[in-house]
């Protein structure tokens, strides 16, 4: 191999258990690099128990604030605000950093120069290790929007990470949805895996996932999650996907010792080394391979 394969995976909605997939195959890989780009709520280090061993502050915007000396309390300031950020306390004018969006109008009109708009680094990137290789994901402070700038940073750092200890495989446990950090997520990844459940929900969800790799132009497979709750429906989704002339890589039956290698802090293939599921999730992974060495060898 070259550079390193890079696979996202993601679900139209949150708790299709995307996360605990991504686990799964975590367990089953080698030279492998992973991160975690639900940066809304990073929860996979909760499964592979990482060690960080540095973090760093990531920029995504601005902030106003008020030097006190020079303000004269005109209160043009907040009567300019569109986002409300400003408001007086005993006879101070505050900015909460909040609410403000960085637009920089206060500071542009305010009389005495008081106002400046400073970088507001809100944001957090952990560099770590766990027992299957580094790990690398994002914290999005509260109230910040630019989560899409944070995911293409993190991207950027496993990409790095990997050509450093020349592994193989780049694996990201995804944003769910369709937003901007979902699109962050795929944009230049070699393949997506769409993780979805049988339900009608879950293929509406799907197909808007579906539409949106494809503009990109991306690889996508698909995994149906406790597809034994609705066998009818995971049966129309098979069908449905094929007219389209995507490959399903694998379905999962419900099983409530997904539960508890959560509770236990481990992938269910090490909470169950021999059992049904591990089975599953080496079938698929080893298919998962055949597709990437079939997609090295066309390029």
């Amino acid at each position: 191999m070259g550079k390193p394969f890079e696979i996202v995976v993601l679900s139209g909605k949150g708790g299709t258990g995307k996360t605990s997939i991504t686990a799964a195959f975590a367990a089953l890989t080698e030279k492998t690099v992973f991160t975690d780009c639900d940066v809304d709520a990073a929860d996979l280090q909760l499964v592979l128990s990482p060690e960080v061993y540095k973090s760093e502050s990531f920029t995504s915007g601005a902030k106003a604030s008020i030097e006190r000396e020079k303000c004269t309390g005109c209160g043009l300031c907040m009567e300019l605000c569109r986002f409300d950020a400003i408001s007086v306390k005993k006879e101070e004018f505050i900015i909460d950093e909040y609410a403000c969006e960085g637009c920089g109008l206060c500071a542009e009109a305010c009389p005495e120069k008081a106002i400046g708009i400073e970088k507001f680094e809100n944001n957090r990137i952990f560099f770590a290790n766990c027992r299957f290789g580094p790990v690398i994901y994002g914290k999005l402070g509260i109230a910040e929007e630019n989560s899409g700038r944070l995911v293409s940073q993190i991207r950027q750092y496993a990409k790095e990470t990997a050509d450093t200890i020349n592994a193989e495989y780049i694996i990201t446990d995804g944003p769910p949805g369709i937003g901007c950090p979902a699109i962050s997520s795929v944009t230049g990844s070699d393949l997506v895996i769409a993780v979805t459940e049988p339900t009608l929900s879950g293929w509406h969800d799907l197909n808007r996932l579906i539409e949106m790799t494809g503009r990109f132009r991306t690889p996508v497979y698909v995994i149906i999650n406790k597809y034994d709750l609705n066998e009818d429906m995971s049966y129309t989704i098979e069908n449905r996907l094929k007219s389209e002339g995507i490959q399903i890589l694998g379905k999962i039956p419900y099983d409530e010792s997904m539960i508890y290698a959560l509770i236990e802090g481990k992938t269910i293939c090490e909470f169950m080394p021999d059992g049904l599921l591990t089975r599953e999730f080496e079938k698929m992974w080893n298919n998962l391979i055949s597709i990437v060495y079939e997609q090295e060898s066309i390029a």
